[in-house]
């Protein structure tokens, strides 16, 4: 069902068929994605194994609110995941003690530094997880050059010039673009991630927030929170050693899965792969929110 709350935030809700309150699941997901492509297809997944899902679109993105459009706003998509945790727990379908957070690909890292810090999360899963944090980021760039060129571009902003833009995804080769890449495009740019709410569109200083914000720092945090990583062993975008790191700095309980993935889109949408990775989730999850209260 579509539901609507927080900041003008929508989503769907995702209640199977039973008796007492459920277990449930919060979603959050790729850069740039709406709530019809990867998180709406695990939560209907996770549905289907007898969690209560909620899949939404963040603040800025698709059919919620706030401005500008199409923006990556890293404190707002945790304020996102607080509202969508006290919408859940206010649900008479759901089990209030019961609730874990599950990110796929730039989610899994808002999702496991959100559960780090919120101690109404019970666990957490990251799925093809992108696990940023500037000390990475900065390797390979003149990373002041960098923030010094999107300061230019939010100077602007602040005293009344338009919002800048650029593509999400392009074609390899058709130039300044959010997402390079065949991969990227190969979901988004074609029927694969359709969805009427989705724009080929984010702020340029949207790269700003993906290079400086630090959402590995909750994999030093989340304990005695368990934690589950499933991840590609082939993975150009979200590395594998960026999971690796993160397993590494996560106390026990923990569990690492590696799928034989060679794309990071692989686990978006491509069996046999979300298929594994639903099921290791829900086994984890059933696992570890256990019994309704």
């Amino acid at each position: 069902m579509r539901v609507e709350f927080g900041d003008g935030l929508v989503g769907e809700l995702r209640v199977p068929e039973g008796d007492g309150a459920l277990a449930a699941l919060v979603f959050t997901g790729p850069f740039t994605g709406v709530r019809q492509q990867v998180t709406g297809l695990y939560a209907e997944r996770l549905a289907g194994h007898g969690f209560a899902t909620l899949a939404f679109d963040h603040r800025n993105w698709g059919e919620s609110a706030g401005e500008p459009r199409c923006h990556e706003d890293p404190q707002g998509k945790l304020r996102d995941l607080r509202q969508a945790v006290s919408f859940l727990r206010s649900r008479p379908e759901v089990d209030r003690d019961r609730i874990g957070a599950v990110g796929i690909c730039l989610g899994a890292g808002y999702a496991l530094k959100f559960a780090a810090f919120d101690p109404r999360v019970r666990a957490f899963a990251g799925i093809a997880g992108a696990y940023n944090n500037p000390y990475t980021m900065r390797s390979g760039m003149d990373y002041q050059a960098v923030l010094g060129d999107f300061a230019s571009v939010l100077e602007q902003q602040d005293l009344g010039g338009p919002v800048e833009y650029l593509p999400a995804v392009a074609a390899p080769g058709s130039g300044d673009v959010a997402m390079p890449g065949e991969e990227p495009y190969a979901y988004y740019g074609t029927a694969r991630g359709a969805s009427a709410t989705w724009r080929n569109e984010v702020t340029r200083a949207s790269i700003r927030e993906l290079i400086t914000v630090d959402n590995m720092m909750g994999a030093d945090f989340l304990s005695p929170k368990p934690a589950l990583i499933v991840h590609g062993v082939v993975d150009a975008y979200c590395s594998p050693e960026g999971a690796e790191e993160a397993y590494r700095r996560l106390d026990q309980p923990k569990r690492l899965l590696w799928l034989d993935a060679k794309q990071h889109v692989d686990l978006y949408d491509r069996e046999p792969y979300v298929t594994q990775a639903v099921e290791a989730t829900a086994d984890f999850m059933r696992e570890n929110l256990g019994n309704p209260s």
